[in-house]
């Protein structure tokens, strides 16, 4: 009787409303074939450490509500991808290391072909089973190459910009491309081309995957404060 009675309060009272946050954000990483585990290592720390950073921290409690959502998500084949670290949120130096910890911690998802468009795709989903509520939505996709798996990148990229999410960008300009395919001679120009958009889209180039922990910090301080990209500067900063 009393399991009957407190299932009734549940239905009537209807579902959990969903927290307000300034931002929700899918952080989109490639673990395809072309990034060897060194590189792996070298983008889950940048995240990690980045997620730590002071600057990072003053950007998410700048805004009204002090919070951000996030998620950590790994992609490769146009149907392989996972959700790393599940939402959270994240309001202070505390949680925000509990989530770097949690993105050290987990082991490499796979490792295949390059499906940006599957990746789209997918933080579209994320975006739908999100305990969240904001005003801006944003997927933030970091890569060594173009897309050679899925539907056309440009395709989920439209898709998502008509749900009202905005697509930023972090190519990495990969020293040593994949065996079996060859790098992408202008991949900062194929991501303003075919991958980001959205209101205050941008990207920011890491020359190589040494130089992905700074850029990562940059992108992150840039994309949470909510600051507009420079006038015709969408390939911006190196």
């Amino acid at each position: 009787m009393r399991r009957l009675f407190a299932l009734i309060l549940v239905l009537l009272s209807g579902p959990a409303a969903a927290e307000i946050v300034d931002l929700q954000l899918v952080l989109a990483v490639d673990v395809s074939r072309s990034v060897d585990d060194e590189e792996f290592q070298l983008q889950r720390e940048g995240y990690a450490n980045a997620l730590r950073d002071p600057r990072v921290l003053a950007s998410i409690t700048s805004g009204g509500n002090r919070a951000i959502g996030v998620t950590y998500m790994e992609w490769s084949n146009a149907h392989l991808q996972r959700q790393i670290v599940k939402w959270t949120r994240i309001s202070d130096g505390e949680s925000a290391a509990l989530f770097a910890e949690a993105i050290l911690a987990a082991p490499r998802a796979f490792a295949g072909w390059t499906s940006i468009s599957g990746a789209i795709d997918y933080a579209i989903v994320l975006f739908e089973r999100s305990p969240f509520q904001s005003d801006r939505m944003v997927i933030d996709i970091s890569g060594d190459g173009s897309n050679n798996s899925g539907r056309p990148v440009a395709e989920a990229r439209d898709d998502a910009l008509k749900l009202g999410i905005t697509i930023n960008g972090l190519p990495i300009v990969n020293e040593r491309p994949s065996p079996w395919l060859p790098a992408e001679p202008n991949l900062d120009e194929y991501y303003v081309k075919n991958v980001i958009g959205g209101p205050g889209s941008f990207m920011i180039v890491a020359d190589d995957f040494h130089s992905f922990q700074t850029a990562i910090l940059n992108k992150l301080i840039r994309e949470i404060a909510a600051n507009p990209a420079p006038p015709g500067d969408l390939a911006e900063i190196r």
